[in-house]
């Protein structure tokens, strides 16, 4: 296409929106509404999404050492767990530090372990992180068959279900994007559809003057194009406000916590650029499903 006409098919579908003023309100509107709902759930899925990942990189395999075993037992049975290749990092921690920890956690009433600490009962740990938190399982298990490996934890029975919860949670955050996104394609189709039934009859003279399909068709691209981005306008605006007080009242309560919330930015950047994406195709695709069938011959 040269470029001069793709600047006339752009000029006339700025005045075609200008012209049919209240249809074009009415499809920005419906591009609106639906991509506040589909941003707002977007925005939850991915802040949850996040608080699950931060919950499965806190799962580890304590891998407690046999009493019996001395520095170069030790130092086999870390190679040995080294050698797992699902393994991502081992940390030593002594019955000392194990002791300690244990006091500080309990508070006041830790205090009193003080005095147990000339004759420590506690293990020598190894602190075990899984590259994949879904192989904390398999990892386990083949420690436990492991010499000098006296008892491994990692939360067993919890670990399965939450993996469980986390994956049926994605699962259907995602299945609920799609179906909204199924449903704002339907409904912006439809109010589209309504624009260019009103001006079937301009479509019809098109056609008896010669005009092809092509040349018809791609105003409408563009409207819809139009229609699309002016729809996400409100959107990123009421979503990006709302996320700013919501991140700055939030963020500075859960510091700390393994519950935290995604970075202001880059996060509000990417989410504008996909409603801006999502609304130009919506608004593309309503317009060339709506126009197909006046082109018909």
């Amino acid at each position: 296409m040269k470029i001069r006409t793709l600047g006339r098919h752009t000029r006339e579908s700025f005045k075609s929106l200008a012209r049919n003023g209240w249809m074009t309100f009415a499809s920005v509107s419906a591009v609106t509404v639906t991509l506040i709902l589909v941003g707002v759930f977007f925005v939850i899925m991915m802040n949850l999404n996040q608080v699950a990942k931060n919950i499965e990189e806190d799962v580890i395999i304590r891998v407690h050492i046999d009493v019996a075993a001395n520095e170069q037992d030790q130092q086999a049975l870390k190679k040995q767990i080294n050698d797992i290749s699902e393994v991502k990092s081992i940390l030593f921690s002594s019955k000392e530090t194990e002791l300690n920890n244990m006091i500080t956690s309990m508070g006041e009433e830790g205090k009193a372990f003080r005095l147990i600490e000339q004759e420590n009962p506690l293990n020598d740990v190894f602190i075990v992180k899984t590259k994949k938190p879904t192989d904390t399982m398999t990892v386990a298990k083949q420690i436990e068959k492991m010499e000098y490996a006296s008892k491994v934890k990692y939360g067993q029975g919890h670990v399965e279900k939450l993996f469980k919860f986390i994956s049926a949670s994605r699962n259907v955050g995602l299945a609920l994007i799609i179906g909204l996104l199924f449903t704002a394609m339907f409904l912006i189709s439809n109010t589209i559809r309504i624009t260019i039934v009103a001006r079937r009859r301009e479509i019809q003279i098109m056609r008896l003057v010669g005009a092809t399909n092509a040349f018809i068709r791609w105003p409408f691209f563009l409207e819809g194009l139009w229609l699309g981005i002016l729809g996400a306008v409100v959107p990123i605006m009421l979503i990006s406000s709302s996320y700013f007080y919501a991140y700055d009242y939030l963020a500075p309560k859960l510091e700390g916590n393994f519950i935290q919330l995604l970075a202001y930015k880059p996060f509000i950047y990417q989410v504008s650029g996909l409603l801006i994406l999502m609304g130009a195709f919506i608004g593309m695709w309503g317009s060339m499903m709506s126009i197909r069938k006046f082109l018909k011959i």
